[in-house]
């Protein structure tokens, strides 16, 4: 078999090769913090957050700490961060189980923060820098 991949390796596959789309970063979920802490990313692009452990975690943008103009995210789909907060008090609203994924598209250049609702006061936040 050593012969054939290397009697193969000379051979061009014209027009058989793809593109790859490109790769998404991701940001994964601990028990008590998004790894990694900062990540950047460029405008335009989807980044997911996947929960990668046995505790409900949110993800959940300061709205005080994005750019001014950028969508507000939040898993569950809130509008708001008060929005946020209230949902996860009355029913754990934006929770994410074990292997769920939240995914959000940054189309403004900028600096997100970010947290984990009932992990904030523990220090789960993370820092998103969107660049063009």
């Amino acid at each position: 078999m050593t012969g054939m991949a290397v009697g193969l390796g000379g051979i061009v596959f014209q027009g058989c090769v793809e593109s790859m789309p490109e790769v998404v970063p991701d940001v994964r979920m601990s028990a008590s913090a998004f790894l990694p802490y900062k990540l950047e990313v460029k405008v335009g692009q989807t980044l997911k957050f996947v929960n990668t452990n046995s505790r409900l975690h949110t993800v959940t943008a300061y709205e005080n700490k994005i750019p001014e103009g950028a969508d507000y995210f939040a898993s569950g789909g809130f509008g708001t961060e008060i929005e946020a907060r209230k949902a996860w008090v009355k029913n754990l609203g934006g929770a994410l189980a074990t292997g769920e994924v939240f995914e959000h598209t940054f189309s403004i250049s900028g600096t997100y923060h970010y947290f984990c609702i009932p992990h904030e006061m523990g220090g789960m936040m993370g820092i998103i820098e969107v660049t063009d």
